[in-house]
């Protein structure tokens, strides 16, 4: 065993280990599955560290969901549960960013790992909270993640502002409009699209709430493809509260 592999000890393998995955979007899960791939490969590397492969927790409900803030992340909620209830040895992920892209974040889930002695494994290495030098490169690699999402968010804005002064920005269109070659806005041209939307707000005008017009269309054998986003597509995706939605006319 090396230095590294040193500071695992019987107490830390004696508990389990946490391989936590993310990954931001779906879209990032379908596209980017090189990295989805190496994240999952990192349970071979507990494994020759000598967890035994059923004594390694995968947490990977997570995927699909940013590391900018954690109330929505059931998986890092439970890794923290997890770690706090001393059940944990060590908590491995690919990189910090990972875990989380938040300082405040990184930083309570390294308070915890301090209190329950629970190492951190990455690609780079092992580290100990407890250690005065891995908890400085813990506390740098949080501050990278957190300011690379500052710059991620930046770069996107910058490309929207440039292509805005161009009048070539084009937001996202509710459901049933679509932009013409001339960048106008239009209904779709879909017939069968136009009739649902239609006949979305029909039902929402005559039950009166989205609850109802959604069991209404689930008594009935409607589909849509999006039915659990039925209340977005009325008021969130044309920016009207619930009574301008029931006097709309598409």
């Amino acid at each position: 065993m090396d230095n590294l592999n040193n500071k695992i000890t019987l107490s830390h393998l004696k508990r389990r280990a946490a391989l936590y995955i993310r990954q931001s979007t779906m879209q990032q899960v379908l596209e980017h599955a090189e990295s989805t791939r190496r994240q999952y490969e990192l349970k071979d590397r507990l494994v020759s560290l000598g967890w035994p492969p059923e004594r390694i927790d995968i947490i990977d409900s997570d995927l699909g969901l940013s590391g900018a803030d954690a109330k929505r992340r059931e998986g890092f909620k439970r890794l923290l549960a997890d770690v706090g209830n001393g059940e944990i040895g060590a908590v491995a992920c690919i990189e910090c960013s990972r875990l989380s892209r938040k300082t405040q974040d990184w930083g309570y889930l390294l308070e915890i790992c301090a209190i329950t002695k629970t190492l951190l494994i990455d690609a780079d290495g092992i580290y100990d909270p407890n250690d005065f030098n891995d908890g400085i490169l813990l506390g740098l690699k949080g501050t990278m993640s957190a300011a690379e999402l500052h710059f991620i968010k930046a770069r996107l804005r910058g490309g929207a502002l440039s292509m805005a002064s161009r009048g070539e920005y084009r937001i996202p269109l509710p459901v049933g409009y679509i932009y013409d070659e001339a960048g106008a806005v239009k209904k779709d041209p879909n017939l069968e699209v136009q009739n649902a939307i239609r006949m979305l707000f029909d039902g929402f005008r005559t039950y009166g709430t989205v609850r109802r017009t959604l069991r209404h269309f689930n008594k009935n054998g409607y589909k849509f493809q999006k039915i659990q986003e039925m209340g977005s597509i009325m008021m969130r995706s044309y920016g009207l509260s619930s009574v301008q939605a029931g006097h709309i006319k598409y």
